[in-house]
């Protein structure tokens, strides 16, 4: 029969949703698990997008929408931007897509040819390397380990910045580690991109508006305007305002790249349903009671997460200011026993902690650093502290 194309066998499935739907198929069978592996919010949006969306739905013409995005989502999202103090784009410079890895994927179609270097820091989100390697990049990782709190520095870009990669991808905050960069930290980084004219920067700043401690979001932009001509961002509505099956990404950068990601979409989805686009719009310029409030309650859940890692004895949890995620070094364990079981591995480990005690975590190797694991605490406030103390429980059994 004939063969599948070369490329798939570069590509592969989700190794957080492998993690995910074993636990929910635990589950089924009977078990109770508690879940902390999928970056699912685990809220609803607000009264007002469920309204605009029946609002859309009365007045369906039943046809096409635009490859770029609907306006009224389009003039929303620049509203957004002008918010987060990124003022000056125009419907030109932005684009949509479904959801962010849609718009990850096709900017690095239009940046990227075979071979081109792509460089990014680990650890990173599962979907970068895959869409690297399917896309036949040539990987440049840049290792962010514990010791340096997941955070990269300049002098690290400056050297991977000099080897003239065609494009750099940079997450802030940060799944899976939950870091966060610092206005000064992001002006030291700024500042050596500005010496590297060679190199597309992507932002994947997903979560913009889920910062903790009064840390807040600061962008290349801010303090480099110059970098606009070469400076992508990407933002989605799935984590601040619950809407991860709604499936809308966005993107704001030069007009040559939002073109480039809306000839894209012609050819891959023509366009977001109307019915979307207005929720998502309503979403971005209506109140934001609900994602302010969920912010409030993930910092919360992170105080009583990062305590309760750091508690355990060999363990240790940077503390995370922003997103939904801890990354606690869990390599402690490696070489001990459970249940008369060797753990050798991060993948051991989450599969001894899952069969032993029903927690389900997403082991660190899938994000490139096989000394963590990813704990999401978007799980519903009563199974926190449990999940928590089956995992202490867990640590504490070791032999």
């Amino acid at each position: 029969m004939p063969q599948l194309a070369k490329r798939m066998g570069r590509a592969k499935p989700s190794a957080i949703m492998v993690v995910a739907e074993t636990a929910k198929r635990l589950k089924a069978e009977g078990r109770d698990i508690i879940s902390f592996s999928i970056g699912v919010p685990n809220f609803l949006p607000g009264d007002h997008v469920y309204a605009a969306a029946r609002k859309a739905l009365d007045a369906d013409s039943g046809q096409y929408g635009s490859n770029r995005g609907a306006e009224g989502l389009l003039d929303a999202f620049i509203g957004h931007l002008d918010g987060l103090g990124l003022a000056g784009y125009t419907r030109a410079n932005c684009a949509t897509g479904v959801g962010a890895t849609h718009i990850l994927y096709n900017l690095a179609e239009a940046l990227l040819d075979e071979g081109d270097g792509f460089a990014f820091a680990t650890p990173y989100w599962t979907s970068y390397l895959d869409i690297a390697e399917i896309v036949g990049a040539d990987v440049q990782l840049l290792p962010c380990p514990p010791e340096q709190v997941y955070k990269l520095t300049p002098a690290q870009l400056d050297a991977a910045l000099a080897k003239k990669p065609k494009l750099f991808l940079f997450n802030n905050p940060s799944n899976p580690t939950g870091m966060v960069y610092t206005k000064d930290e992001i002006a030291a980084l700024a500042e050596v991109i500005a010496r590297h004219p060679d190199t597309w920067i992507i932002t994947d700043d997903i979560y913009n508006s889920m910062v903790f401690d009064g840390v807040g979001y600061h962008n290349f932009v801010h303090v480099r305007p110059e970098l606009r001509d070469r400076v992508i961002f990407v933002d989605s509505l799935s984590k601040t305002y619950g809407m991860p099956g709604w499936r809308v990404g966005l993107m704001a950068g030069p007009e040559v790249v939002a073109q480039a990601v809306t000839t894209m979409n012609s050819n891959h989805i023509t366009s977001l349903p109307e019915v979307v686009a207005a929720a998502a719009a309503a979403a971005l310029s209506g109140p934001q009671d609900v994602p302010a409030a969920r912010c409030a309650e993930f910092q919360a859940k992170r105080d009583q997460v990062v305590a309760a890692l750091n508690a355990i004895p060999g363990v240790v949890c940077p503390v995370p200011q922003g997103a939904f995620y801890a990354f606690p070094d869990v390599s402690c364990a490696f070489g001990k026993s459970h249940s008369g079981k060797v753990i050798n591995n991060d993948v051991e480990l989450c599969a001894a902690l899952l069969e032993a005690k029903g927690v389900a975590c997403v082991p660190g190797s899938a994000f490139g650093e096989p000394r963590g694991m990813r704990i999401s605490y978007t799980c519903p406030t009563p199974q926190l502290a449990p999940g928590l103390a089956r995992i202490q429980e867990f640590f504490a059994e070791l032999a």
